[in-house]
């Protein structure tokens, strides 16, 4: 996926092609697809598949950062996505979550590894990566494997929290009035 609604990608004979689309949503359209396709033809997932949406911008996040993240969770029922166990979008509140801490399912911590803040991605996790034989109940039937869309809003890197003068890096003031208070260390921007 590239930016202004272009993707790019090879076939079996390592012939190079590209589409532009009509609209930014017509491209994350195809790109779901091509994510939910791969799945379907690969005989056993036995790991995160992933396809970005959005690209977004800085640098990637890695073990230790915290991020804050709007997403919406699917079943993947019959070959494609199947009703919607989890959202956050439009709520108040989005999932705020350290890299590597454990307290989301293994499928999340490998899936969002190097996404960039305004970054979309799609992810279809199997259950091993997810909540396995045990599922959630009323939510989550055992062994689902989940499809996820996930966009990360904000970024604070693990490296970035003190920079060379001593100072916070990530204390600025930001122009932009925040509908959270900063003390937890995410910045505005």
């Amino acid at each position: 996926v590239q930016p202004n609604n272009y993707s790019t990608f090879y076939d079996d004979q390592r012939q190079n092609w590209s589409i532009m689309f009509e609209s930014e949503k017509a491209a994350m359209d195809f790109s779901k697809q091509v994510c939910i396709a791969k799945c379907n033809s690969s005989p056993v997932l036995e790991s995160v598949l992933y396809q970005d949406l959005l690209l977004g911008e800085g640098q990637g996040v890695e073990g230790g950062d915290s991020l804050e993240v709007a997403y919406t969770g699917w079943l993947f029922q019959n070959n494609g996505l199947g009703q919607v166990f989890d959202s956050n979008v439009n709520k108040d509140k989005l999932l705020r979550l350290k890299l590597g801490s454990g307290k989301v399912i293994k499928g999340w911590e490998e899936g969002m590894m190097g996404m960039k803040k305004g970054g979309r991605r799609y992810l279809i996790i199997p259950p091993a990566w997810a909540y396995g034989a045990q599922g959630v109940t009323g939510r989550v039937p055992p062994d689902s494997t989940l499809v996820f869309e996930v966009e990360v809003t904000r970024v604070k890197l693990a490296k970035e929290c003190s920079g060379s003068d001593g100072l916070s890096v990530s204390s600025r003031d930001s122009p932009a009035p925040s509908p959270v208070p900063s003390s937890d260390g995410f910045s505005a921007d």
